[in-house]
């Protein structure tokens, strides 16, 4: 592999999509219905035959990368990344092409992959160890570490299955990065935790870099990933279509984005999610004192109303919209989901418009960039990333005449003082 330890030659990956899930069969089931078989297509000529569509998640990705390489992976949603790590982890097999690693890989993918739900979190650090082919006293001589850095020493004997969403990923995050492997393999999941354990996460990662063993990162954190890797690749529909520096990389992702939100179409918008029964056609953006402005402005009432259309024939239910704002370099600001406050739209049948206001909008002068998503019954059904982007003017958010440009969020915020005099300063 001349020095490599991960390569991946004309990989790709498709999928079925429009078949649904076919049932559980036994042995006896398959070999009945393979004797059936060829009488059923005398019988019914064309019978059998699925109404499926392809989808190909990756296609023709070529990809090396050496010991001790940092590597980012970015992209949009559905660009591909996440699919990509699950091949090198060997969770699912391509469709097309092949793939060379070299040594041991531990990766952090999903919530829940690599534990079993029955066994406790004692149990499943010494059961991945051994997956990892760990002997025990290897084990034994990282477990304290393991522990001490998932902060679950309560729960040690519990069932993973009882644990929250955070500790499950405190404990796996900890578990693959601490058993030694070669490769490191993270994906978004750790977004699930809490802002002191992302850090600490990141930290782990830059010393296991420094270690000399191969790190995998894939983010929507732009500064994690240009402080973090060295190089970083981008991912679009499926392919691989830029290599390189890490800070090359993100500043062309990032111009691509700009491009796409300064776009007013977000009807045309041919890259979005979702089986599109309901698509959003509009976002338009002001303020309270100005409807027509086509801004925010800090400090102000604000609102973005979203128009959609309904293309399923009869009623949808239990519709939920959401909208996030991001800073132009992908920074996570707000969002602003109908589910979060309990106020999701009862049904849809045909075109409508929902409007979200922010009171007192507490963002800054500045342009960001809007995410907006569409769900039914969980699933989602249109999301379009970098749909549109908005304008933030000036405003008097603290009412004392004075704009305050220091960067992201305002907020509400008071001082008290107690001031002792000269006798009590000098005691």
């Amino acid at each position: 592999m001349n020095g490599a330890v991960l390569r991946a030659e004309g990989l790709g990956k498709m999928y079925h999509i429009g078949i649904g899930r076919e049932k559980y069969r036994t042995l006896r089931d398959t070999l009945v219905q393979s004797a059936k078989r060829p009488l059923e297509r005398i019988r019914h000529p064309g019978a059998g035959t699925h109404s499926s569509q392809e989808f190909w998640a990756l296609r023709d990705v070529c990809l090396e990368v050496n010991e001790g390489d940092v590597l980012g992976i970015i992209g949009r949603n559905g660009s591909g990344k996440s699919t990509l790590l699950k091949i090198f982890s060997r969770i699912t097999e391509q469709t097309e092409g092949r793939v060379r690693i070299r040594g041991r890989v531990s990766s952090l993918l999903e919530v829940g992959t690599g534990f079993h739900p029955e066994l406790t979190g004692r149990e499943n650090i010494q059961l991945n160890g051994a997956i990892l082919g760990m002997h025990r006293a290897e084990i034994r001589s990282k477990f304290d570490e393991i522990v001490s850095f998932a902060e679950i020493e309560a729960f040690l004997d519990t069932p993973v299955k009882r644990y929250s969403s955070g500790m499950y990923v405190r404990l796996a995050f900890a578990v693959a990065a601490h058993l030694e492997p070669d490769i490191l393999l993270v994906d978004e999941v750790l977004a699930v935790g809490d802002a002191s354990f992302q850090r600490k996460c990141l930290g782990k990662m830059g010393a296991v870099a420094k270690e000399g063993r191969t790190v995998l990162f894939v983010s929507h954190n732009m500064t994690a990933i240009q402080s973090l890797c060295s190089r970083a690749v981008l991912l679009e529909g499926g392919h691989l279509i830029r290599n390189g520096g890490s800070a090359e990389i993100v500043r062309g992702y990032l111009e691509d984005l700009q491009g796409l939100a300064s776009q007013s179409d977000v009807r045309g918008r041919q890259d979005r999610q979702g089986s599109g029964s309901i698509r959003v056609v509009d976002l338009r953006f002001a303020t309270a004192a100005n409807p027509d402005g086509g801004a925010w402005a800090t400090g102000q009432d604000s609102f973005v109303d979203v128009e959609y259309e309904c293309s399923a024939s009869g009623t949808l239910r239990n519709v939920e919209i959401a909208v996030g704002i991001r800073t132009m370099d992908q920074a996570r600001l707000l969002y602003l989901g109908s589910k979060v406050v309990h106020q999701d739209l009862a049904s849809v049948n045909g075109s409508g418009l929902s409007r979200c206001t922010v009171m007192r909008l507490p963002l800054e002068p500045g342009r960001y960039s809007v995410n907006v998503e569409l769900k039914q019954n969980g699933i989602i059904v249109d999301y379009v990333e970098a749909a549109a982007s908005v304008d933030v003017v000036e405003g008097d958010y603290y009412g004392t005449g004075r704009i305050w440009p220091y960067g992201g969020v305002l907020c509400d915020y008071s001082w008290s003082h107690d001031q002792r005099g000269d006798d009590a300063a000098g005691r």
